[in-house]
């Protein structure tokens, strides 16, 4: 088996282990949160035959480890029972408030990388604007969290050509996309500015390098060196990065959505915390741990299979790198 093979095999193995121990540690946490969770779902003025029902009907009657081996094997089947607040499945639920969340991630992902990458390349190729702008976009970025660059495009934009909160859904086509374009923008100013660091950093150390200053003696324009040597040297520190944010997008939109009153995941999960709706903050806690698991087993697999570093030991001679 192939260093790229084995190292795949390795990703997948811990992939499922990882899946797994979140898993745990989610049901373990939501169990222990103090307080019966049927009385709290009833109220105070359910009779105690009602309160018995309904912890029979939730499993709450069943010891914590076969309530654990039942949720663990209905949660592997995507199943996370009914909804206490909706009285629907919970799996629908996701599925629905995924449909905002997933592009709105997406949205605010490409233009984190729109906005860093042009200014990280030529702040590597020393352009006095362009560090200039990064540095002020990596201060600013940092110390602006999104919900509150998402409340300065609210106030901006108050009565502007862009909605400044709620989503009519997708059955409204694209005439919904503009919906989800000022949440992107605040979700992707923080993480464009640490992308515009880590890659200006990766792109100057790729500058750097022998073979580089070589190609560039040969007499290869700037803009050749770094298509053909610097971007693809430099490309793991980011693709690793840019898998690093994912989490950071997740945890950006639980408040950036609350903050537009966007119908997605994390309103949803805020939702469910207030309403104590255990089964729909299982499954979005499980779900929301999962898309940054997959992520960057996904960024992982495709470092495993372009960094020439991974590859066997055949190949790269320095007159192939000119």
């Amino acid at each position: 088996m192939g260093r790229p093979a084995s190292a795949l095999a390795r990703g997948a193995a811990t992939l499922v282990l990882s899946l797994l121990a979140v898993a745990s540690l989610i049901f373990l946490m939501t169990s222990i949160l103090p307080g019966d969770q049927a009385a709290i779902m009833l109220g105070t003025s359910a009779s105690p035959e009602t309160l018995a029902a309904l912890r029979t009907e939730l499993g709450l009657d069943r010891p914590l480890w076969l309530r654990y081996l039942h949720w663990m094997a209905d949660a592997a089947r995507g199943d996370f029972g009914l909804s206490a607040t909706y009285g629907v499945p919970v799996s629908r639920l996701l599925v629905e408030r995924l449909a905002v969340t997933l592009p709105l991630a997406g949205l605010a992902m490409l233009a984190a990388t729109l906005l860093a990458l042009p200014l990280a390349m030529a702040a590597a190729r020393r352009r006095p604007a362009a560090e200039v702008a990064v540095a002020l976009l990596a201060q600013g970025g940092i110390a602006l969290p999104g919900f509150f660059i998402g409340i300065l495009l609210i106030l901006a934009f108050q009565g502007g050509p862009l909605p400044t909160g709620g989503f009519p859904g997708w059955q409204q086509g694209l005439a919904a996309l503009p919906y989800l374009l000022l949440p992107a923008i605040a979700l992707a100013v923080p993480q464009a500015a640490v992308l515009a660091r880590v890659a200006r950093g990766a792109l100057k150390e790729a500058l750097s390098q022998d073979h580089v200053r070589t190609a560039r003696a040969k007499g290869l324009s700037d803009g050749a060196i770094l298509r053909r040597h610097v971007f693809g040297m430099a490309l793991p520190a980011i693709l690793t990065l840019a898998g690093l944010q994912v989490s950071y997008l997740v945890a950006g939109a639980v408040l950036v959505e609350n903050v537009f009153v966007l119908p997605g995941l994390g309103r949803l999960a805020i939702q469910a915390l207030a309403q104590r709706d255990i089964p729909v903050l299982q499954g979005c806690v499980l779900l929301f741990v999962g898309i940054v698991v997959l992520v960057n087993f996904a960024i992982e697999t495709v470092i495993a299979a372009t960094d020439p570093r991974a590859m066997p030991e055949k190949v790269i001679s320095p007159q192939c790198q000119v």
